[in-house]
């Protein structure tokens, strides 16, 4: 490989959003959440919509990399780039397995039900600098308690709120970003407010826990 080939490859990046049906191969998460959007569309006077849960994609010369959030005891693999852990409904249930979330980074890794995802993915970037710097904020994620809106932020910190916080804090633009179609991705607009807030170190830097 000559020179510039070798420049071009190190340069070469790309940042990409999914967007997935919420509980897409499974039953009891797609009807929760169909129960709960049932329940908030009554409240706000709209129709019902569906619900999306949002991932990324990434690839930084010739890595590549799967960043999401799942249950702690969702995945079976043992190297799979965990880099943050937060509880999940009470911060006090956190101190079980049963009750955490983890952000990860997972080099070589899969999103699990991508075959489920809904349409092409959005290029976000292929800019190096802002690639790297997404891959580098992962480990910065704030470890908030999922399902909750412990800032006041207006929406429930989750899933999406991560994608959405880190895509923001990296310089990526999401005034154009939206599920597909009238979908919604609850916790996206708090994951933006986060970002965007002077509070935004609150709680963060939290490291995965070895318990």
């Amino acid at each position: 490989m000559n020179p510039t080939q070798e420049n071009a490859e190190r340069s070469s990046a790309e940042v990409q959003l999914h967007w997935l049906p919420l509980g897409a191969g499974g039953h009891v998460v797609a009807f929760n959440g169909r129960v709960y959007e049932a329940i908030c569309a009554r409240r706000q006077h709209r129709p019902p919509a569906p619900l999306f849960h949002a991932a990324l994609s990434l690839r930084l010369g010739k890595a590549s990399y799967a960043i999401e959030m799942g249950p702690v005891w969702g995945n079976a693999a043992a190297e799979r780039g965990v880099v943050v852990e937060g509880p999940v409904g009470l911060p006090a249930l956190g101190r079980s397995r049963l009750f955490r979330y983890e952000v990860r980074a997972w080099r070589g890794g899969s999103i699990p039900d991508l075959t489920f995802a809904a349409g092409e993915p959005t290029v976000m970037s292929r800019d190096p600098a802002r690639t790297a710097n997404l891959l580098a904020l992962t480990r910065q994620v704030p470890p908030l308690t999922w399902g909750r809106d412990e800032l006041g932020l207006g929406e429930m910190w989750n899933s999406n709120s991560i994608i959405a916080w880190l895509l923001v804090r990296s310089g990526h633009d999401l005034r154009h970003t939206r599920p597909p179609g009238h979908g919604r991705a609850p916790g996206w607009d708090s994951g933006i407010a986060l970002a965007l807030s002077s509070d935004d170190n609150v709680q963060a830097g939290s490291r995965p826990s070895s318990t």
